[in-house]
């Protein structure tokens, strides 16, 4: 049973309340770009390096956009996703050990979402992280084997819609000089000693798991695509659900940078952890800051989780040239694979740090697997067909496969 929910012989009508109608798949994706590990990088950036690292959020947003949309791409061109192309279209042997690998990049994600989640429930409630992990785990995999698709994509449009007010509101507490602000979106500057969160914030944005993700769920709204003229129009909604999302994540990202620049950086006080910036923002700000900071960040874990076990289901399926279905047997195993996988890692580790650094190193190794297999798979003919890259847009990919590439060597390094 595949995930598409609207699939058939009937046309859409593509009119301008559908544009509004379409928009879902995206903001999925989006919150992989809003997770705690891009919590962490984001006020570190902001608390050491104040406004100057805004251009980072700039450029890992159109990176992501272009890379998410290749991945879409695939979905609707050929109705795969990621995982399953692999399986169809790659040597036995090249897709099992490449989705075997994507696999465990998702677990090692869906450790770091847990963490998010069980760190803000420390802070909201003084859980102990390991039980929080454990009570965030089995919340999460409810919501993904009681729900629909079209009811958890609802759930997540509305947890990501609670985290941008959130930030809203933090953001009217402080003094935001907005010009500064607006010349450090455009403005790439590396002052001493911010390659290594440069990196970060880079290399956090675009993960494995988003691109078989967003391939796999943008099939949720695919129509009759036997017609031509309905997968162009396709690619087009599909481009402008993404852009939107996408848009709606660098908003966030950039909030995050800005709160932590007025209030840390105004103060000079260095954040490495996220506990330590809820406990800062509380005197500077008051408690209704640093509660909403923390209820957040829990949306933020919780959702993240959420698409997290679902690419695991996605790319477990995939290896056994199935769709994702959540009622089916494979996708079962792929989101119990991602979810239960990262909660053992965490029971195992000494400290929530030690487990971001775990997770972090994992994603460094496999990106480059999955960013390059997609860019093959998409610039290929017999795969595509005449929705095969073009020769600039595969030049595009490649560059930024590449940059992305020793980004999260050099952060490899950096960490070992």
């Amino acid at each position: 049973m595949k995930l598409t929910l609207f699939k058939g012989d009937h046309k859409p009508a593509f009119g301008a309340l559908d544009i509004l109608k379409y928009i879902g798949p995206g903001l999925l994706v989006t919150v992989g770009f809003i997770d705690p590990g891009n919590w962490a990088s984001n006020i570190a950036a902001g608390a050491e390096f104040g406004y100057t690292l805004l251009w980072v959020v700039t450029l890992s947003t159109i990176m992501l956009i272009i890379l998410q949309h290749n991945a879409a791409h695939l979905g609707i061109a050929t109705g795969l996703c990621l995982s399953e192309a692999a399986a169809k279209h790659l040597p036995r042997y090249a897709s099992i050990s490449s989705l075997s690998t994507a696999m465990l990049a998702s677990v090692s994600t869906s450790l770091a979402e847990i963490l998010g989640s069980a760190i803000a429930l420390n802070m909201l409630f003084g859980i102990p992280i390991k039980l929080g992990a454990l009570l965030a785990t089995i919340l999460i995999v409810v919501l993904l084997f009681t729900n629909s698709y079209r009811r958890i994509e609802r759930w997540i449009i509305g947890f990501v819609s609670l985290i941008g007010i959130s930030f809203i509101y933090e953001l009217t507490l402080v003094h935001i000089e907005w010009g500064e602000a607006a010349a450090a979106w455009v403005t790439p500057t590396l002052p001493e000693s911010s390659i290594l969160l440069v990196m970060s914030v880079l290399g956090a944005v675009v993960m494995p798991h988003n691109l078989f993700l967003h391939s796999e769920v943008i099939q949720s709204r695919q129509w009759n695509l036997q017609e031509e003229s309905v997968i162009k129009k396709q690619l087009r909604y599909e481009f402008l659900d993404t852009f939107l999302s996408m848009g709606i994540g660098w908003a966030i990202n950039s909030a995050m940078i800005i709160l932590a620049a007025t209030t840390f950086f105004n103060v000079g006080t260095p954040i490495t952890e996220l506990e330590q910036a809820q406990s800062m923002l509380q005197p500077l700000l008051g408690n209704n800051a640093s509660v909403i900071f923390a209820i957040a960040l829990l949306l933020a874990g919780i959702a993240s989780s959420v698409t997290s076990g679902m690419a695991g289901g996605s790319i477990f399926s995939g290896m056994f040239n199935e769709p994702y279905d959540i009622k089916d047997t494979h996708s079962k195993a792929g989101v119990l694979l991602s979810l239960i996988g990262g909660l053992l890692i965490i029971f195992f580790i000494s400290s929530p740090f030690q487990g971001l650094i775990v997770s972090q190193m994992v994603l460094s190794i496999q990106l480059p697997i999955t960013v390059f297999m997609q860019v093959y798979l998409t610039s290929s003919k017999k795969v595509m067909g005449k929705h095969a890259n073009r020769q600039f847009t595969k030049i595009i990919l490649l560059l930024i496969a590449c940059l992305v590439t020793y980004l999260n060597i050099r952060l490899f390094i950096s960490i070992w």
